[in-house]
């Protein structure tokens, strides 16, 4: 490098740096690969997406590839952010479909997933700082999908019960509570029914 910048501005400048540059990698080429590196792979809906690092989209990747095949089998997924690429997915035609009212970014929940069969949407918080199913949260999510006629679930994930713990006293009653690292597991708040639309 030293030989390089001696020679800058003389005739075998452009020759040298040729060299140089073959002999090393460039500083974006390695930074690229690093950040390619970093990057979770995630399948959405049959397709490959990957999402950047980060331990809330580490559990937006659980919630996809853990929670739903558990307890939303065949349900395809309408929307999921990501905290570098806001709409990673985002299915507006069959959103408006089901009557939603489409929004800026902040107020969708993490997940949206559409279970057909059962004509149930599943709205899932991915805690992992903030933002759990409490009663504000569901009343905004309500006011949003007012025209919506299918069964409303109302999830909030964490990645581990130590986090659950921190927010157990203010999530809503008739909601679902889903623990990344107990993933064959839910905790039902109270009301008549186990994993169903609320009245």
């Amino acid at each position: 490098m030293l030989d390089l910048i001696k020679s800058y501005g003389t005739d075998t400048w452009a020759d040298k740096k040729e060299k140089f540059l073959a002999a090393h990698e460039s500083l974006i080429s390695m930074y690229v690969s690093k950040r390619s590196m970093l990057k979770m792979p995630v399948n959405i809906n049959g397709n490959s997406f990957t999402f950047s690092p980060g331990k809330h989209n580490e559990l937006q990747k659980a919630i996809i590839e853990e929670f739903a095949p558990r307890f939303a089998p065949n349900s395809e997924c309408l929307y999921v952010g990501d905290t570098i690429e806001k709409d990673l997915v985002k299915n507006v035609d069959k959103l408006r479909e089901l009557g939603f009212e489409i929004t800026l970014h902040d107020k969708m929940p993490d997940v949206v997933l559409y279970r057909a069969d059962k004509n149930w949407i599943y709205f899932v918080e991915s805690v992992t700082s903030v933002g759990p199913m409490d009663p504000k949260r569901i009343k905004e999510i309500e006011e949003m999908t007012a025209n919506v006629t299918a069964g409303k679930i109302y999830v909030t994930a964490f990645l581990d019960f130590k986090t659950f713990k921190q927010f157990s006293e203010s999530l809503a009653w008739e909601t679902e509570v889903w623990i990344a690292d107990m993933p064959d597991h839910m905790i039902h708040l109270n009301g008549d029914k186990f994993l169903g639309p609320r009245k």
